[in-house]
């Protein structure tokens, strides 16, 4: 079923959540494992995300290294069935620009059509490591509104090479907005020009990245309905769970965190602590979420259900 379907039938919140794939060698008895202690609160999709290869140097006999693409967390397409056929929910794989060629993105998207996939969340992907701005795969996409395009094109039978009439997909596409702006806006009336056009291209729901001020997601939103904008905004929630992250949130993701949920985590003691006031504050967060008609409840878990799980125990 679609994300907006199910948004429509849903009389309250609905709560959904986002994993990664196992690193390379692990059994996907992990994912079942992150999944698991949160199928109580019924969740009507999943999100899996998809990474970009990476390039690792391997030392030969002789000492030279070479330079080798590798890929740290495949199986996302495989993971998505998976979930589908043990859990009975719908999974929702995303779709990113970097490491995939357009034929390759066809391809791939053909291979969720026969698996029945009805959703993907399109984004560009984040650069690799190695490089300080997103580069692009040769003939692939720089930008996530071309991705979206050619979902788009092939959802009205419209293929690279031919046309396919007789098999349009119909995948129900999100894509990501920013409360606080992308990084790589030069200001936020830019980053909502592009969140337009995405949707004026056929997006059909956003997901936003994670913030720690409601505020931020309350003015995203009525900038949103005031730019025509009128999908479903799903808020995306990550608790704070250690102490660190109160550099590295901000530095990876560019967001800010309040005043006084850093003063409240610097107040902390341990990290038993931090962990509590993340939580709490995530549940507030949440109740006012929920009080105020967000649609989802969207949980960034990493794969690791606990905070997750206390917090949907308490709104739930």
């Amino acid at each position: 079923m679609k994300i907006t379907d199910h948004i429509k039938r849903a009389n309250q919140t609905l709560f959904s959540f986002e994993l990664l794939p196992p690193i390379k060698g692990k059994s996907i008895d992990d994912i079942y494992r992150a999944i698991d202690p949160l199928m109580e609160f019924n969740p009507p999709f999943i999100d899996v995300t998809y990474h970009r290869e990476d390039f690792i140097y391997k030392q030969h006999d002789n000492g030279l290294l070479e330079k080798v693409s590798y890929r740290k967390r495949p199986g996302t397409v495989a993971i998505c069935a998976a979930i589908m056929n043990k859990y009975k929910v719908d999974a929702v794989p995303h779709l990113i620009c970097g490491g995939f060629t357009k034929e390759e993105t066809e391809n791939a998207l053909i291979d969720l059509k026969f698996l029945g996939i009805d959703n993907v969340l399109v984004l560009r992907g984040d650069a690799r490591q190695a490089d300080n701005t997103f580069i692009p795969t040769p003939g692939g996409h720089q930008y996530a509104s071309e991705l979206l395009e050619q979902v788009m094109n092939m959802n009205n039978g419209k293929y690279l090479h031919e046309d396919h009439q007789a098999f349009c997909t119909d995948f129900c596409v999100g894509v990501a907005g920013y409360p606080e702006k992308h990084f790589e806006s030069p200001n936020l009336k830019t980053d909502f020009k592009y969140l337009k056009k995405k949707v004026e291209l056929g997006a059909e729901f956003i997901v936003t990245q994670m913030f720690y001020d409601i505020e931020k997601y309350k003015n995203f939103v009525a900038l949103c309905r005031e730019n025509d904008i009128h999908v479903p905004i799903i808020p995306g929630l990550k608790p704070i769970t250690n102490s660190k992250q109160l550099i590295s949130l901000p530095k990876i993701f560019h967001i800010d965190i309040p005043e006084l949920l850093s003063e409240a985590i610097s107040a902390c003691k341990n990290e038993q602590q931090v962990k509590e006031a993340g939580i709490e504050w995530m549940i507030e967060q949440c109740k006012e979420l929920i009080k105020i008609g967000a649609p989802v409840l969207h949980f960034y878990t990493m794969s690791n259900p606990e905070s997750t799980k206390r917090i949907a125990d308490a709104i739930f």
